[in-house]
Order: C-alpha cells, then structure tokens, then sequence
C-alpha cells in the first residue's frame, strides 16, 4: 500500500467533518455559562448542577443507541439527527423563563444531542484510518472539538462586553448547529465505506471490559469529571476570587488545541505508557495549582494552560489506547464504552461540585478534584509500573 493510499481515506471529507464538529460543540461549551444564566434568574450552583446532570441520563441512552441508530443510518446521519437536539437545547436555554422544568428538558435534549454526536465523531473516523494513524487522526478531531467547546463561553465574554445579555451566547451555539447538520448532511451523501457493526450489546461490553481497554475507560471518566466540574462552575470559581473567567478557558483552550493539533503527533510515536503517566501529573499540578497556588490572572492563566497539556493531551493518548487495546472486532464498541465514561464524569460531577459549592463553597470542590486527579494518576502509574514488572519476568523468570 502505498503512502498516498493509506492517507486517502483519512483525509476524505476530515476537513469537513472537523469544521461541523467545531460548530456542533460551541452547544456544549455554552453550557459553561449556565452557572451565570441561572443566577440571573435567582438560581445557583446547585440549580445548574441539577440541569447539567440531567444530561447525564440521557446522554447514557445516547451513547447505547447512537451505535445501533449508525448501523441502520450511517454515522453521519446519525450525526445529523443528533444536531436537532442541540438545536433545540440552545435555543431553550436562550427562551425558556426560569429555572423549571423547562431547563430540565433542555438538559436532556443536550445530553441526546451532544451523547450521540461525541460518541460517532471518533467512530467515523475510526471506520477510515487504520490503527497506526488513529491515535493523531483523534487528536486533529478532539482539537477541533475542543475549539468550540472553548468558543462557547468565550462568545458569553464577548457578548458581555458588548453589554449583550448571555443568552446570546446560546443563540449563537444554535446557528452554529445548525450550520454543522447543514454540512454532515453532506457527508452522509456520500458513499458509504462497509464497517464493522456499531451497536453494543452486553456480551461485547463483557469484552472491552475485560481486556486492557478497561483502564483507559476508567481514566477517561475520571478526567471527564475534572474538566466537566471546572468548566461548569468556572464562573463561580472565579468571582469567589477575583479573576476573570474567560482566562481559564483561553488559556485551556490554547494549549489543548495547540498540544493535540501540533504535538500530539509527536507525542504518539513514543511510549504511550508513559506520556499518559506524565500527562496525569500535569493534571494534578493544574489541580493543586487552580485550588491553592494562584493569586492572580497571570497565574490562572498559566494553570488553566497546564491543564490543557496534561488533560488535553492526556485525553488523546488514551482514546488511542481504548481503540488499539480492544479485543479484535470491537474498537466501535470500545469507543461506545470510552464516550460513555467520559459523559458520566463530564455530566455526573457537576451535580456533585454543584452541591459541594452551596455547601463548602469552591474550596471543597477543588478538594475533592484533587483527590479524583491523585487517582487518575495512581492508576496510570500503576499501569507504567504493571507493564515494568511483566517485563521484568519475561526476561527473568525467576523474579
């Protein structure tokens, strides 16, 4: 095969699919703003904690009907289908008065929506790249999502300094949905490559999770619980102490984008063990470094950019991990379980820190992100050190 051939179907219609997956995910990055919607209506954390986890529900239904909705649609009509929901999430968030129960239903549109499309994106392009080229191919796609997840709450500061209310913002996620159903219905005319089944049953789940793939599932889901808990209540954080929150999410959005577009292809070519073990230690500095160590913008900044690297980057080491140590046959289903985790972190602990907040205010939240970040690193340590000791008996097997 020559090196014009193993390109092509990577290539084929990924400038597209990035430049829809960066306007479908301003949806989700406008909900880092809910905190702010919310208390402008009488609300608190604890009120948007509420409504961010709700999506958590749906997004489980999501994740386990998006493979077999693909079987039957394609991916990228699936996809497109998807979009609907974030449409329509947005656009509720911007209209519906209150706090009610209106709300609620936005966050289970969102949760529809943004479940099946983060759980396709990576499966199209797992369908067209073979394993070797999948762990950059992931990080080009995760760049371009992270880019308007971080666009999201930056179009709220724009918005603010052109005394704009913050429901711009989420008129502003919507046209850009639209525009992104707009362009995968696109691709869905396209001809259709022959894949392997999507959908995910009990007996393949028994699989994934019983070979190596499990670990990078565990850690995605914990690393979705730190960046969905510090992205939520950004705003709360940074008024408890001064700072200007649209900081956090360039300096985030900067180095993520920047680590997964420009480096991650160096970054794959060597051991993935340990890049995911050093990576995870970036996070607990980020942690450790946001919770106690800054003092003013200059230092967020940099904190919110040391997270960047070290989750950002992170996130695209261990996608690659999940697809290439799934059993034969099922890298969909791998990555089915990989989405899945991630949402439960992303969308389960905001209801958590939410309360957490209310209660002991943002000090406890960042308490309790140390302590998840600490695990995520013990367990990829584990793995480093796992991998050490069997290598250590192959060569001697008296060890």
């Amino acid at each position: 095969m020559t090196a014009a051939s193993r390109t092509a179907p990577a290539n084929k219609g990924f400038g597209l699919l990035c430049l829809a997956s960066y306007l479908l995910s301003l949806s989700y990055g406008s909900t880092f703003l809910l905190s702010l919607l919310v208390s402008t209506r009488g609300g608190n954390e604890q009120d948007a904690g509420r409504i961010i986890s709700l999506a958590m529900l749906s997004t489980v239904v999501a994740v386990l009907g998006s493979g077999h909705l693909a079987d039957r649609l394609g991916s990228a009509r699936a996809i497109a289908l998807s979009a609907l929901c974030l449409v329509a999430a947005c656009l509720g968030f911007a209209l519906m008065p209150g706090i009610g129960i209106g709300l609620m239903f936005c966050g289970l549109a969102l949760g529809l929506g943004w479940g099946a499309f983060y759980t396709l994106g990576p499966i199209l392009v797992a369908e067209r790249v073979e394993p070797e080229r999948r762990t950059h191919c992931f990080a080009l796609l995760s760049g371009s999502m992270m880019s308007g997840i971080g666009s999201g709450p930056l179009a709220g500061k724009l918005a603010s300094f052109f005394h704009l209310p913050v429901q711009t913002a989420f008129f502003t996620a919507a046209t850009a949905a639209v525009l992104g159903l707009m362009i995968f219905n696109h691709l869905a005319r396209q001809p259709r490559q022959a894949a392997s089944p999507v959908g995910i049953s009990r007996r393949a789940s028994a699989q994934v999770l019983g070979s190596a793939a499990r670990w990078p599932i565990l850690m995605v889901g914990l690393g979705g619980a730190i960046f969905g808990g510090l992205g939520s209540f950004q705003t709360s954080y940074a008024a408890a102490r001064g700072l200007d929150y649209s900081l956090f999410f360039v300096g985030f959005m900067s180095a993520a984008i920047g680590c997964r577009l420009l480096v991650a292809g160096w970054v794959v070519k060597r051991d993935a063990y340990r890049a995911s073990c050093l990576l995870s230690a970036f996070t607990v500095l980020a942690v450790l470094a946001l919770g106690w160590w800054v003092q003013n913008n200059l230092g967020y900044l940099l904190a919110a950019a040391l997270l960047g690297v070290g989750y950002g980057l992170n996130y695209s080491v261990i996608n690659g991990l999940a697809a290439n140590q799934a059993p034969a046959g099922h890298t969909p289903q791998a990555l089915l379980l990989f989405s899945l985790a991630y949402f439960l972190g992303v969308f389960g602990f905001p209801w958590l820190a939410g309360n957490l907040i209310v209660s002991g205010g943002t000090e406890a939240m960042m308490l309790c992100l140390l302590g998840i970040a600490l695990l995520n690193w013990l367990v990829s340590a584990g793995r480093l050190v796992g991998r050490w000791r069997a290598r250590t008996r192959e060569v001697s097997p008296f060890y």
